[in-house]
């Protein structure tokens, strides 16, 4: 008889693979996906692994609570920003700014102008670029592109439009009451007003105006 865990096992398998048929041909060959093993993961991110190399992780425990339809939209959401090019990347700007500071310190010390102004150079340096990655704004905008993305990559693969809105919309909205962080859960509610004002924009450029009525 066959045990829970292996059924388990196979169900998670097979959603991973049916994932990957998902992905667009032109990213299949350098874009994997994987069960992430993680204590209290995000539900799906992206992250490089190598280079040219990226890998979507998902916790397949809250996945499996989600429909068909939402999986889907989030997934596409992931793939948008794999090929917008905004998922993390290992930075070097933490190293640089303590390399940075470490440096201006011990430049204060031993009174070298030359080497201090250097040090503090690389500090705004790898502190703007720190900003630049961390800014709020910029993250959200990002969010907002990829969603956008996620429906056009809808529509490749066989959804209806209004269909594409619908489901993206029903699955930002189960996040929205899933989620404990106030931070995460504004930026949900953010996109799924984003969302909704795209939706109806799309649906008023759909309505062609009968020009033979009087």
């Amino acid at each position: 008889m066959t045990s829970y865990a292996t059924s388990s096992a196979k169900a998670e398998m097979s959603e991973l693979r049916r994932l990957k048929a998902l992905l667009p041909p032109e990213l299949q060959s350098w874009v994997t996906i994987e069960g992430t093993t993680e204590v209290n993961p995000p539900l799906v991110r992206c992250e490089e692994i190598g280079k040219d190399q990226v890998e979507i992780q998902i916790d397949l425990v809250k996945w499996d609570a989600l429909a068909m339809d939402q999986r889907n939209l989030l997934f596409w959401h992931e793939v948008a920003r794999v090929q917008n090019d905004t998922i993390p990347k290992d930075g070097w700007e933490m190293a640089a700014l303590a390399i940075g500071l470490g440096g201006a310190v011990g430049e204060l010390w031993v009174q070298d102008g030359l080497l201090l102004v250097l040090a503090l150079s690389l500090c705004g340096v790898s502190g703007w670029r720190l900003y630049q990655k961390n800014n709020g704004e910029k993250q959200l905008r990002e969010l907002l592109n990829a969603d956008e993305k996620a429906i056009a990559l809808a529509t490749r693969f066989g959804y209806s439009l209004p269909n594409a809105y619908k489901s993206l919309g029903s699955a930002l909205k189960t996040l929205i009451d899933n989620t404990a962080s106030k931070r995460q859960r504004s930026r949900y509610e953010a996109r799924l007003s984003a969302l909704k004002r795209s939706a109806n924009k799309a649906k008023a450029k759909s309505k062609t105006p009968d020009e033979g009525a009087l």
